[in-house]
């Protein structure tokens, strides 16, 4: 948008750049950056994370450029809306085993971090246990120190970081980069031969909305198991993926996406577990939900997430942190105005998913029911499936 217009004498009128524009910022000075430039040009193991971030067109280019780097790999999640055949998608699904003896094998000497929170809580415990030599992170506003290790903060947006960076850079011959793709190939083949065997739980869920849910639409997946088991899937190139990471609660998650679905120029999905859809479903009781807002929810009687993280699952206190409960949102959707439908099985579910994204003239909600103590038994088995073999 354009900010304030200035009016000069003759009709002359001057246009001010847009906030956040990268003509409104200051760069940095060269010989500053080259000290920096020096450091990276010299290092032979350079990782870049990128937390959460909105679709942009120039970080997209800008980082497939510095990927063409062997010496340096990109690890990503779908919140930082950015893809490439070099970039690490799903995180947890290549780090999750690591010890710190293996971590020692692949981690950084520069680590170079931008956007928002990481979902991955094993890429940040690895890299703060076994912190990189340097840590600069380059966000405007905010000084992030999310792996504890932070040398310096650019203040600069990160397109004109890198549109100045990349001029004091040079390739840097290694192997860094590719003892991460290859490992990644080796997980992505394990990573089909588990799904393809599954039955109906959580995860199998997720991999069939993977395979099923159209390209053009945004996604906005709900705190904390929906996010996560996203993370074990890359999504498709067009998909624009946000979630409400922060203190990662699951409040606000239905009220986001009906804002989004409201002001957004496509369709809008949320994915969103049991919990989090019923804590905030006042969302819906408004006038202004569009038709083609549609929400799927998985539903397993409680907060799974409980059952797989340490403490809870081990303690007597689980039925506390899980919420137990038996409702479903059949009359919520009734009261609502909001067309139901729900899956129980594999076939149901890729029946139901085949058409539940057609035009309609009332927004739409498909509730899936799973079982929370087989999908957690589930997902503790896929990422032992995965444990390397080092």
């Amino acid at each position: 948008r354009t900010t304030d217009i200035l009016h000069f004498p003759g009709g002359l009128k001057k246009t001010e750049p847009p906030e956040n524009s990268l003509l409104n910022e200051e760069p940095i000075p060269v010989e500053y950056l080259q000290t920096f430039a020096g450091k990276w040009n010299r290092a032979k193991r350079k990782m870049l994370i990128v937390g959460v971030h909105e679709p942009d067109a120039m970080l997209q280019t800008q980082l497939q450029h510095i990927a063409q780097d062997p010496s340096v790999i990109v690890l990503v999640e779908n919140t930082s809306n950015v893809r490439h055949p070099y970039f690490i998608e799903s995180i947890d699904q290549i780090v999750f085993p690591f010890s710190d003896a293996v971590f020692q094998n692949y981690k950084p000497e520069i680590l170079l971090t931008l956007g928002g929170m990481v979902v991955s809580k094993k890429i940040k415990k690895l890299l703060r246990d076994n912190p990189p030599a340097e840590h600069w992170h380059v966000d405007s506003w905010v000084k992030m120190d999310t792996y504890h290790s932070l040398t310096h903060h650019f203040a600069i947006s990160s397109g004109l970081f890198f549109s100045q960076f990349f001029f004091l850079t040079r390739i840097k011959e290694s192997d860094y980069r590719q003892i991460w793709l290859d490992l990644q190939q080796k997980r992505k083949l394990q990573h089909d031969d588990f799904i393809a065997k599954l039955p109906f739980s959580d995860l199998k869920v997720y991999a069939l909305l993977n395979r099923f849910v159209p390209e053009n639409l945004n996604l906005h997946f709900a705190n904390s198991t929906a996010i996560r088991y996203a993370q074990l899937f890359s999504w498709k190139k067009e998909q624009a993926i946000s979630c409400n990471r922060g203190t990662s609660g699951i409040d606000g998650s239905v009220s986001t996406a009906v804002g989004q679905a409201v002001a957004a120029r496509r369709p809008v999905l949320l994915i969103t577990g049991d919990l989090s859809f019923f804590y905030d479903s006042n969302a819906l009781w408004n006038s202004y939900v569009p038709a083609d807002f549609r929400i799927i929810l998985v539903n397993n009687g409680g907060g799974g997430i409980f059952r797989f993280i340490p403490g809870p699952a081990t303690s007597t206190s689980l039925p506390y942190f899980e919420t137990r409960h038996s409702l479903t949102a059949e009359n919520l959707c009734q009261m609502h105005d909001i067309r139901y439908e729900s899956a129980r099985d594999i076939q149901e579910l890729t029946e139901k998913l085949t058409r539940f994204f057609d035009p309609s003239h009332r927004p739409g909600l498909l509730e899936i029911f799973t079982d929370k103590v087989l999908s957690a038994k589930l997902l503790k088995e896929y990422f032992t499936f995965l444990k390397p073999d080092f």
